[in-house]
């Protein structure tokens, strides 16, 4: 069983090392490549993305350390970050770089809630496993 959690572990801070890298990549190019092309809101829509991203970055190295969830719980919560920060910022990534595109990026604009949703959730379960653990 410990090398489940050792395993999952392992995992979790990868994907939290890989989502907190690509935030930094993705905030360095908005800054020194697309600031000069896109509007103002467009760039401010763009950080929310990425600020977003960082924050959830922090939230999985803390779901892969803690002894205080399970490795199911960890499992869990990881997906439920994964799939709102690409459906969170994701969205709001291709959404501010619309301009850009020849593709109207504004079709899949109802994703941003839904991936808002999950990363909520994300917090609501966190917040129940630690309301349930007595220890």
């Amino acid at each position: 069983m410990i090398t489940l959690y050792l395993y999952m572990e392992r995992k979790i801070i990868l994907l939290a090392s890989l989502t907190g890298g690509l935030a930094v990549i993705l905030g360095a190019f908005a800054v020194h490549g697309l600031k000069p092309i896109l509007s103002d809101s467009a760039m401010d829509s763009l950080e929310t993305g990425i600020r977003y991203q960082i924050y959830h970055a922090f939230l999985l190295f803390y779901i892969a350390s803690t002894n205080q969830l399970t490795y199911k719980q960890q499992s869990f919560l990881s997906k439920l970050i994964v799939v709102g920060i690409l459906l969170f910022s994701g969205s709001i990534y291709l959404l501010s770089t619309n301009e850009m595109t020849i593709f109207d990026f504004k079709v899949i604009g109802f994703l941003t809630p839904i991936g808002g949703l999950f990363l909520i959730s994300a917090w609501a379960v966190l917040f129940s496993y630690n309301l349930r653990n007595k220890s």
